[in-house]
C-alpha cells in the first residue's frame, strides 16, 4: 500500500522559514517524479514545485522561485521542500505527490497517481 506523509506544517511568522517533509512508503522515490501542490482556502490547487524522477531536472511556479527548494533523499525514501521569506499568501495546506518516472509537464496535477493527506501551513503577518 502505497503512503505519502507529510509534515513539518505549522505557524509562522512572514518572513521565516519552514521545512515541510514527505515520507514514503510503498513506492521508491527515485523511480518517481515529485511534486507539491498547495491548496488555500477558497481556491483551487496549485502547482508549487517538482523534481523530475531523474533528479535532475526541477520545476518551480513564478510564485515561489527563489524562495522555495525541492530536495530528496533516497535513502531516507523522502523528499523535503524548504520554504523561505515566507508570506501570508503562502498560506495553505501542502500536499506530496508522486507520478511514476515523470519528466515532463509536471505542474499538471492529474499526472500524479498517488497523494498524501497535506501539511497545514499558516504564515501570519
Amino acid at each position: 500500500q502505497v503512503q505519502l506523509v507529510e509534515s513539518g506544517g505549522g505557524l509562522v511568522q512572514a518572513g521565516g522559514s519552514q521545512r515541510l517533509s514527505c515520507a514514503a512508503s510503498g513506492l521508491t522515490i527515485s523511480s518517481y517524479a515529485m511534486g507539491w501542490f498547495r491548496q488555500a482556502p477558497g481556491k483551487q490547487r496549485e502547482f508549487v514545485v517538482a523534481l523530475s524522477w531523474t533528479g535532475d531536472s526541477t520545476y518551480y511556479a513564478d510564485s515561489v522561485k527563489g524562495r522555495f527548494t525541492i530536495s530528496r533523499d533516497n535513502a531516507k525514501n523522502t523528499v523535503y521542500l524548504e520554504m523561505n521569506s515566507l508570506q501570508p499568501e503562502d498560506t495553505a495546506v501542502y500536499y506530496c505527490a508522486a507520478n511514476l518516472r515523470g519528466t515532463y509537464n509536471l505542474k499538471y496535477d492529474y499526472l500524479y497517481e498517488h497523494w498524501g493527506r497535506g501539511t497545514q501551513v499558516t504564515v501570519s503577518s
